[in-house]
């Protein structure tokens, strides 16, 4: 990750337009993590921390507990998850830039529907930092909340 310059530019993006959450295991590299991503983005954007409860024991996976003996993120409960999630996602929500690109404006300006439907879509994903294989209607719910519409009409005007 910490080499990865396209994952951090995603990350400082993401950060930026909508909002992360960062969570991870609750040990010494967990918090290397959070700080070199807090680092990354710094005052350009928004980082919630998502921390879940240093809980000793052995994730079921392993022979042998962790070198601190505590459970990591995929040890916990799918419930423990969600609330802790639940929490840090109600600020990063708030902070949403756009809304009010819908499917029809992808179907007329030829990022669904048509024979280069895919790959128009592919290219406004790289321009957005975005995974390469969303469907149009993954597209159109995460670039609402991550531009406005005058942005899209400007990338969509570049492709």
């Amino acid at each position: 990750m910490y080499k990865d310059k396209r994952l951090i530019e995603s990350i400082k993006k993401f950060a930026k337009t909508i909002g992360i959450i960062v969570l991870t295991d609750s040990d010494r590299a967990g918090f290397m993590i959070r700080n070199y991503i807090k680092t990354c983005v710094g005052t350009n954007g928004v980082v919630k921390h998502a921390y879940i409860p240093a809980t000793l024991g052995k994730e079921r996976r392993k022979d042998a507990p962790s070198k601190e003996g505590t459970i990591g993120v995929e040890g916990m409960s799918i419930e423990l998850l969600s609330e802790i999630l639940k929490a840090a996602a109600t600020e990063c929500l708030d902070n949403r830039a756009g809304g009010g690109i819908t499917k029809q404006m992808f179907f007329e300006d030829g990022l669904s529907g048509g024979s280069d439907s895919s790959v128009l879509r592919k290219k406004m994903a790289d321009k957005l930092g975005l995974p390469p294989r969303l469907s149009a209607n993954a597209m159109v719910d995460i670039i609402n909340k991550m531009i406005t519409v005058e942005e899209y009409r400007e990338i969509v005007s570049d492709l």
